[in-house]
């Protein structure tokens, strides 16, 4: 379906409403504590007490009091929040209650709205096998709108089939040299990016959200189909009610499966796990509050 601009515009609203009370549970379950700021910023002076570090001592203060000053800090609360968003071929696939650019969507739009209300400016990076968007983190009313909007339109994109993790983990930390929070959307099943995985986690709060469909996992018992991946084109005629190609079909699923998780793992970067069935709300506010 192609949306017209006042589908589009009614798109986006649907997905504000829906998600901005959402949101707020995250605000209240966690959001706000499971990240630091970006440092410490000078708030005050005062008297010097036993137990303060010396190294806090305000010299000028001091001399002028003639007594000790030291400096008290406080931590910045301002968070950047990035998006990292695959919108190859197979990001609009779905076969259950939504597909997975739309819990994409859901995902981004809940993620963006608690930011938003945090006071954190939000970007977002779409990305296949290239960069396919790239809009810098901001804040305000309108840039959040420009921004869900990319996120409910990500169908109408004409998509590339192939996913590169690896571009976009190098081209996050190009553009972004302050450090952020980075929530990565894919089904991450894309060529090995494990060091720049290392390299993002290293510079920036990573958080990986893999998307999936309960069919990529389980082949259905349906005879004689014609499958097609999505990322690379090849059409494959199968037995579907051969239980030995079923249970191949499982296997490989499973595999790559293992791959990402070990690869975050190795990386020490969380990886959450989010099926087009499933609330990405709830699973949200389960990571916030696991801290």
């Amino acid at each position: 379906m192609r949306y017209t601009a006042s589908s589009l515009l009614g798109k986006v609203r649907q997905l504000e409403i829906r998600t901005r009370h959402r949101s707020s549970q995250l605000l209240s379950g966690g959001y706000q504590s499971r990240f630091h700021g970006r440092g410490m910023s000078f708030s005050e002076v005062r008297e010097y007490a036993p137990g303060d570090d010396v190294k806090t001592i305000d010299w000028n203060v001091t001399a002028r009091m003639r007594t000790p000053y030291v400096k008290v800090f406080e931590e910045e609360r301002e968070l950047i929040v990035v998006l990292v968003v695959d919108v190859s071929a197979s990001s609009v696939f779905g076969t259950r209650i939504r597909t997975k650019d739309e819990l994409i969507a859901e995902t981004g739009a809940s993620i963006l709205l608690s930011a938003a209300a945090n006071g954190d400016r939000t970007g977002l990076i779409l990305f296949s096998d290239r960069i396919e968007l790239y809009v810098p983190p901001k804040r305000g009313k309108k840039h959040v709108m420009r921004i869900l909007r990319e996120l409910v339109a990500i169908s109408e994109r004409s998509p590339r089939p192939q996913t590169n993790i690896g571009v976009a983990l190098k081209f996050l930390n190009q553009v972004q040299r302050r450090r952020s929070i980075a929530f990565v959307m894919s089904d991450f099943d894309a060529p090995v990016y494990d060091q720049e995985l290392m390299a993002t986690a290293h510079r920036h709060d990573t958080v990986g959200i893999r998307i999936w469909d309960a069919a990529e996992r389980v082949l259905p018992n349906a005879g004689l189909i014609t499958l097609q991946d999505a990322e690379t084109g090849v059409r494959y005629r199968i037995d579907s009610s051969d239980p030995q190609t079923r249970t191949a079909y499982n296997n490989g699923y499973v595999e790559r499966e293992r791959y990402t998780e070990s690869v975050f793992r190795q990386c020490s970067v969380p990886l959450l796990t989010l099926g087009t069935a499933e609330d990405p709300v709830r699973l949200l506010q389960n990571f916030f509050q696991s801290r």
